[in-house]
This record gives structure tokens, C-alpha cells and sequence, in this order.
């Protein structure tokens, strides 16, 4: 089965990895957390769709544009990360696993941004 240029990355995997962990935690929020429900999932899903679609453009620029975008995400996504933990919706421990993917993420697209 040919691959896309994407499915190629280990970054986009990893990506993969957090929104898989994202979506179950989102599962175990209370009802009342509505917002915060939406918030990590929006920001769970904009890291590998905009992997994809940069890894998609041609040009360099472009492919750094959504690279940036899809970093912002995942640091989002580690504040949200802090914001369980605090709220007593995540376990420390669990709070750290997942913040130590976000940060290999993070790394890996500072990487890529700079081309």
C-alpha cells in the first residue's frame, strides 16, 4: 500500500499517538467541562492535519508555515495538559507521559520549521 508523504513521518505518528490519548481523555472529562472537551480535542486534531497538509506543499515556506501551525497546536495542547492536571482530570504521572510526547512533537516540528 503506497504511503503519503505524511504517513512517512515519525512526527505525524507521534501526532497521532497524543490524539489518540487525547480522545480518551476527553471521554473521562465531566459534562461541566464542555469547553474544555472541545478545546483539547480542536487542538488535539490541528497537529497531524496540519502535518499533513504541510508536508503537502511544494514550497519550503509554506511547508514551515504549517509546521509552525501544527507546533502552536501541540503547545496548546500541553497547557491543556496543565489545565486537566490542576483540575484534577488527569493524574500527575499521566500529565507528564503525555507532555513528554507533546515535547518530542515540539521538537521534531522546530526541526522541520527551520527547513
Amino acid at each position: 500500500m503506497a504511503l503519503l508523504d505524511h504517513e512517512n513521518l515519525d512526527v505525524y505518528h507521534r501526532s497521532i499517538e497524543f490524539l489518540t490519548f487525547a480522545l480518551r481523555l476527553v471521554t473521562y472529562l465531566p459534562r461541566g467541562e464542555r469547553e474544555l472537551r472541545e478545546q483539547l480535542k480542536r487542538a488535539a486534531i490541528s497537529v497531524p492535519l496540519n502535518i499533513a497538509e504541510g508536508s503537502g506543499k511544494p514550497a519550503k515556506p509554506d511547508r514551515a508555515r504549517f509546521y509552525a501551525i501544527a507546533r502552536g497546536s501541540a503547545m496548546e495542547c500541553g497547557a491543556l495538559m496543565d489545565v486537566c492536571r490542576v483540575a484534577g482530570y488527569l493524574a500527575p504521572a499521566e500529565a507528564e507521559d503525555a507532555k513528554s510526547l507533546l515535547a518530542r512533537i515540539v521538537a521534531m516540528l522546530t526541526r522541520m520549521c527551520r527547513g
